[in-house]
């Protein structure tokens, strides 16, 4: 399994591109959190932190295609780049001018927000070219799943860390500077110069005008609803047994069982069709949720949220395969913008549905949101099966995609050109 991943990252440019956009990803990983603690300093209050943090969530879901359409384009280094200068700067506005007066921090955190720049899209147009084989594709896709949870999880300490050590400001400009250097990486390698989309068609409607990526874009924002909802009743259950390091303790495990499942899953080679491997992951990932709402002692709950955890990644892995199968040509960009943007709407509602639900029944309703939402997720997958297996409601095909190319190997590979 090692060996697996050792032989990948040691293909060429593989291993920098992938360090690069982590790095990079930094801002939007810990933006929520840098902004909270900064507003906390400088006297606002909790409503005020988190309306900025929301701000700049909402910007940055607006952003994320629009920016990857400008990628699919104009080429990644054309839009990333100035793209990650100008919501560095967002955030060095903020943390110079700070809350007072309110309408230049405002417009700050959306600056910052609407210019973070698509790397994770990015990222996963480049693996095809740089990694050629369609199963060291799926691997790097699961690879890059498993490093996603490891930096949401350590992205917060890296800036509470930073707050300890200088200050709330300092960590905000801190964080940008290094996503700054990040994407500076990535767009200086040889593999995200050359890298050129295919030839598009002309429509509005771009990348969502794929019936199959539009079902899966519906299913992922209910696995998001889960996933926010499960942060507000993690905090629930922490308050109930009186220990604040209760919550940490289950966002770590949950993280744990991504982390475990992610490496097994891109590990080994998968055959059959991704789009029904993904209804399977998918299920299984909403069955681990159920049973969370039983709210168990803390070592059992603990346990609860490992399983939970399990199919996250490989859900993620597949769901990347699947986006690239039905991206339509010259749009790959925008179509994984798309999928971080729903994935971070999703987690937003789950967060707001499962606030009520909590000051309603207690802990367990908060965690009968996440189940609601894996069941949802499902779902949709379950009624468009026939769009997602690649026909539409008349029998005709759905839009090609750009990668098909290369379906020799597995069909939906080879997101781009090289020039």
């Amino acid at each position: 399994m090692a060996a697996g991943y050792g032989e990948l990252l040691r293909s060429r440019h593989a291993a920098r591109l992938l360090c690069g956009t982590l790095v990079g990803r930094l801002p939007s990983a810990t933006g929520h959190i840098a902004i909270v603690l900064f507003v906390r300093a400088e006297g606002g209050g909790y409503a005020l932190a988190g309306a900025l943090a929301a701000v700049y969530g909402l910007a940055t879901a607006v952003g994320q295609p629009l920016l990857g359409r400008a990628v699919d384009l104009y080429g990644q280094p054309r839009v990333m780049l100035p793209a990650a200068v100008l919501s560095g700067a967002g955030m060095a506005a903020l943390a110079v001018v700070g809350i007072d007066p309110l309408p230049p921090a405002y417009a700050a955190v959306v600056m910052a927000g609407i210019f973070t720049p698509p790397l994770e899209g990015g990222l996963r147009a480049l693996w095809p070219s740089v990694l050629g084989r369609a199963d060291r594709v799926h691997a790097a896709y699961a690879l890059d799943a498993v490093a996603q949870e490891v930096m949401f999880t350590a992205g917060p300490l890296l800036v509470t860390l930073f707050v300890a050590w200088w200050s709330p400001g300092a960590a905000l400009l801190v964080i940008n500077v290094l996503g700054v250097l990040g994407a500076l990486s990535v767009v200086v390698s040889a593999p995200s110069r050359r890298w050129r989309s295919a030839p598009r068609e002309a429509h509005w409607l771009g990348a969502l005008r794929s019936p199959g990526l539009l079902a899966l874009l519906g299913s992922f924002l209910f696995v998001g609803v889960a996933l926010g909802s499960i942060t507000v009743a993690a905090v629930a259950y922490a308050d109930d047994h009186g220990r604040e390091s209760v919550y940490g303790w289950l966002m770590a495990a949950l993280g744990l069982g991504a982390l475990i499942g992610g490496v097994v899953y891109g590990a080994r080679q998968w055959a059959g069709e991704p789009e029904r491997r993904l209804r399977l992951l998918v299920g299984l990932l909403a069955l681990g949720y159920l049973p969370l709402a039983l709210t168990p002692g803390v070592a059992a709950m603990t346990g609860l949220a490992v399983v939970s955890g399990l199919f996250l990644a490989p859900a993620l892995a597949c769901a990347f395969v699947v986006v690239d199968r039905h991206a339509p040509r010259g749009t790959v960009t925008e179509a994984f913008s798309w999928l971080v943007t729903v994935f971070g709407v999703g987690a937003a509602l789950g967060t707001g549905a499962a606030g009520p639900a909590v000051e309603w029944g207690g802990t367990a309703p908060g965690f009968w949101v996440a189940g609601a939402g894996g069941v949802a997720a499902l779902l949709v997958l379950l009624a468009t099966t026939r769009v997602l297996n690649g026909r539409g409601r008349g029998g005709d095909p759905v839009v090609s995609s750009e990668n098909d190319r290369n379906g020799a190997a597995e069909p939906g590979f080879s997101a781009g050109h090289q020039a």
